[in-house]
């Protein structure tokens, strides 16, 4: 089969394909899961992979710890998102609410409407923040603090997610930054509010199910692994942010 410049496809699934002699090139790939895919006597060049990576082997390297390592060596702070004691987690928020306070000063230094502005086909700067809005209700007001509901109408869920009508989901409504930092601030307090109630012993529990719609689910889910995907999503969200930023602020300045 072959497809012409432009061609698109959602919701494609190729399981069970052996491609010889073939070429894929100038193809986007958002959302995609490649699990026991097998690449051999290829050229691979200009190859851009972003995303969580297990298991992938290059020439029998497995490259995933080589990356890790990479990551840690470039952002020496990394290391602290993944804590496993009660003084690590707290040293972790702690990190990123500074971190974050010098990224939103960087983004109020610009025009109001770039923030809204999405770059490379991201989330703009404001849509970031909300989705962080979205990220701390589904792992922590929801299963931790058992509000069943806890969404705003600002939150933002994931790309890709199969929306319920009770959960809020407006990815065009365009909020001024001040009134989604208001609502990260109340968000941000819940999260410390939780850290620094830990005992070692809570840390290592898991929650109580929590019934009503959306993700994830009801179900008992580890406390420790809650709150680690919230750092994860502050930390990575922060650099995506932040990356953008340098984008918008060489528009300006150029």
């Amino acid at each position: 089969m072959t497809e012409g410049p432009g061609a698109h496809h959602t919701g494609l699934t190729i399981a069970g394909v052996a491609l010889t002699d073939g070429q894929v090139q100038d193809v986007v790939v958002t959302r995609g899961n490649f699990w026991r895919v097998r690449m051999r006597g290829v050229w691979i060049g200009e190859v851009e992979i972003d995303g969580d990576i297990a298991g992938l082997r290059v020439n029998g390297v497995d490259v995933g710890p080589l990356v890790e390592a990479e990551l840690d060596r470039r952002h020496p702070q990394r290391a602290a998102m993944r804590p496993v004691d009660v003084a690590g987690f707290r040293a972790a928020w702690d990190l990123l609410e500074s971190l974050w306070a010098g990224t939103v000063d960087r983004a109020r230094a610009l025009p109001p409407d770039l923030l809204h502005e999405r770059v490379d086909g991201e989330w703009s700067f404001v849509q970031t923040l909300r989705h962080l809005l979205y990220a701390t209700d589904i792992w922590v007001r929801r299963p931790i603090l058992g509000d069943p509901l806890p969404w705003h109408p600002l939150s933002l869920p994931f790309d890709g997610l199969a929306q319920d009508p009770a959960v809020p989901c407006d990815p065009d409504a365009r909020p001024d930054l001040d009134e989604v930092l208001a609502l990260r601030a109340d968000r941000r307090a819940a999260v410390r509010a939780v850290i620094e109630g830990l005992t070692e012993e809570s840390l290592a529990g898991s929650t109580e199910p929590v019934e009503g719609p959306g993700y994830p689910g009801p179900g008992r889910f580890p406390v420790a692994e809650c709150l680690r995907t919230v750092l994860n999503e502050e930390w990575q969200h922060r650099l995506y942010a932040e990356r953008d930023l340098d984008v918008l602020a060489a528009r300006l300045h150029p």
